[in-house]
């Protein structure tokens, strides 16, 4: 397997790594925002995508290595139980309908890809260098959208997209609480477990 140094400092990356491959996702959700687009410490051969995308399927945020990612997951659960955020007619097919339904036939009838586990996104489609799972619940509609991509150094790695649809201002607003958290706190030590996990398996 190809090894190279992440750099932690380049993990988040310009939009345009994102838009500028023809990823299937774009034909599929126009209607969404880009979130955010992170490059994955998970470098590898052009083989490896299946692997990263189990390795994603089991993450478990609420059992990380990290204190501050446990307790920050721990607390969004009891606000929505509180605020009613995830109840089923929030989800999808009750206030949102699947993006499942926007499939052309290849991707309808292929594989879907694994579910994931803490996190309840529903697996949509899955290729050879690309897999997309979604999610609804009162404040949004949102997919996580991996791919595999060369590095610029000879291998290659993981690459994450998220894809936002707030529901009104309080959707809006929601996103807009959070962004300081996911981004120098929740995303960065989440990397950190990644990168552990992805070397631990050889």
């Amino acid at each position: 397997m190809h090894v190279c140094m992440y750099d932690a400092s380049m993990t988040r990356l310009p939009a345009t790594a994102h838009t500028a491959h023809a990823w299937r996702i774009h034909e599929l959700a126009p209607d969404f925002a880009l979130e955010d687009v992170w490059a994955l410490p998970t470098p590898g051969g052009p083989q490896d995508f299946p692997a990263l995308v189990e390795l994603v399927a089991r993450s478990d945020p609420e059992h990380s290595g990290h204190p501050v990612v446990r307790a920050l997951f721990a607390l969004r659960w009891k606000l929505g139980a509180l605020l009613s955020w995830d109840d089923e007619d929030d989800g999808l097919r009750a206030r949102v309908p699947s993006l499942r339904e926007r499939l052309p036939e290849d991707l309808r009838t292929g594989e879907a890809g694994p579910r994931t586990g803490a996190v309840p996104f529903e697996p949509l489609y899955v290729t050879g260098d690309e897999f997309a799972a979604e999610i609804a619940n009162a404040t949004m509609h949102g997919v996580m959208h991996l791919t595999w991509v060369e590095d610029g150094a000879g291998g290659h790695r993981g690459q994450m997209a998220v894809l936002v649809k707030p529901n009104g201002r309080r959707g809006q607003a929601y996103m807009a609480a959070i962004k300081p958290f996911r981004h120098l706190i929740v995303y960065p030590l989440m990397m950190r477990d990644l990168e552990r996990r992805w070397r631990a398996r050889g």
